[in-house]
Parts: structure tokens; sequence; C-alpha cells
């Protein structure tokens, strides 16, 4: 694999991610924009944050501008987070609510193929303890 790049508010927990080959510390809350050239990744990942983005929508334009055509953004959430740093409305939905949402974000960024949803939430012998985990995928239009 060739570049792998991080983007989070927590620059210590980025300086310490051997798996990136750079990062950029920054806050998309304060300023909803990706410190990245047009069209320069094929993927790109949300790895259960977009209940704290206060600007999701811009967000996933600036997404939209940093992948090349037809590359592909990945957005996982559970229903665990820090309920002092999502936003409210998250905090009144449940796990199917959380997925249109996240559908509906993408839907009004624009420039994104439909959808897909999938539920990966690991399976524990005897249903002992469920951590309810979902992604959601999509391709960016040519």
């Amino acid at each position: 694999m060739g570049r792998i790049s991080g983007t989070g508010m927590n620059a210590l927990e980025l300086i310490a991610n051997d798996q990136l080959t750079d990062y950029k510390a920054t806050d998309l809350n304060v300023e909803p924009k990706l410190p990245y050239d047009d069209a320069s990744f094929d993927v790109v990942t949300c790895v259960v944050s977009i209940d704290y983005l206060i600007h999701p929508i811009e967000v996933l334009k600036e997404v939209h501008r940093v992948l090349r055509p037809g590359g592909k953004i990945i957005i996982s959430q559970s229903n665990r987070c820090f309920p002092s740093k999502a936003i409210s409305m998250w905090l009144q939905m449940n796990d199917r609510q959380h997925l249109e949402l996240i559908n509906a974000y993408l839907q009004y960024a624009g420039g994104f193929k439909p959808r897909e949803a999938f539920d990966i939430t690991a399976e524990v012998p005897g249903n002992s303890y469920n951590d309810p985990m979902f992604i959601v995928e999509a391709i960016k239009e040519a």
C-alpha cells in the first residue's frame, strides 16, 4: 500500500500511529477543509467520528474533492460515543436512524453514487456481549 494519511484533532495519537505515512492535526469543526490536494486519494475513511462533526456536509464535500473519480468513502459508526462531544441529534437516534442520517449527509454533499450500508457487528458466542458496528460506503461519481 502506498500513502496512508491521517487527519484528526489529537496530534499525539497521530504521531503514535505507525501505520500512517503522514498526518495533519486539524479540527474539522473549526475549519471543515481537508488539508490535501484535489483527487489525491483512492479511499477515505471516517472511523466512528461522523457523530462529532458539526459541519458534516461540508466535510463530505471535501472528501469528494480529495477523492479520485471512482474513489470510495467508508464511514464506520457505532452506537458508542462521547455524549458530551456528539451532536445532540445523534444521541436521540437509533442505529437505523444513524445510517439514514449518514446517507442524507452524503446525498446533500453530492457527487456520490447510491450508498451501501453493512452491519459488521461481531458475533460473540452466547450473545453475551453486543457492540453494534456499521459501515456506509459510497463511490465518487466519475
